[in-house]
């Protein structure tokens, strides 16, 4: 039986645990990663800890989270991409995607992403999915791109203390939404 509750051609995801603290460690304090969502360039191994708890918080509260995602021909762990509500916005979900810096530039994160975008608006109704991006990070502007969001905004980030261009994906068939402003962010 997978332990895996949704899977792309590539990839497995499940739902973090206590016991992956390993894990987030080695994507939440790759400064390679961290300097995209974190002010200082890396996080502390206590704010993985504290990362990886609000994680498995929000899949308690709200049943979305950035979950982990494996390599389903080798069980490698890859990173995470996931869900979380946008708090500006109710029925409006937001993206995540944060990939170990050795599986860039494979593909992955689009897979990854597409496989989430599908279970959010098929399997969860979200309403329209809200993603926003470190302005130095030209790969997940291009991702967001060829994943069909839209450029809405700019929006402030406090973790680093930047303005992030911010993008929004309605749900096929319906028009246009107005842009959100404030709240949380999909790098966070």
């Amino acid at each position: 039986m997978t332990p895996f509750f949704l899977q792309s051609d590539r990839l497995g995801f499940r739902h973090w645990t206590p016991e992956d603290l390993p894990l987030a460690r080695s994507l939440w304090a790759d400064a390679r990663v961290a300097r995209f969502i974190h002010a200082k360039g890396v996080f502390s191994l206590e704010e993985v800890a504290a990362r990886l708890r609000r994680e498995m918080d929000t899949q308690r509260r709200f049943g979305i989270q950035y979950w982990p995602a494996f390599l389903l021909a080798s069980g490698a762990f890859v990173g995470c991409c996931g869900l979380r509500p946008y708090e500006p916005s109710p029925g409006t979900q937001e993206l995540g995607v944060h990939l170990l810096p050795e599986f860039w530039r494979q593909g992955l994160a689009q897979e990854a992403a597409r496989r989430v975008i599908a279970h959010a608006l098929d399997d969860l109704k979200a309403e329209a999915l809200f993603a926003g991006h470190n302005p130095g990070n030209e790969a997940s502007r291009g991702l967001l791109s060829r994943l069909g969001f839209t450029y809405t905004h700019d929006e402030f980030y406090p973790p680093t203390g930047l303005q992030h261009p911010s993008y929004l994906l309605a749900r096929p068939g319906e028009k246009g939404r107005p842009a959100p402003t404030g709240g949380s962010h999909a790098d966070d």
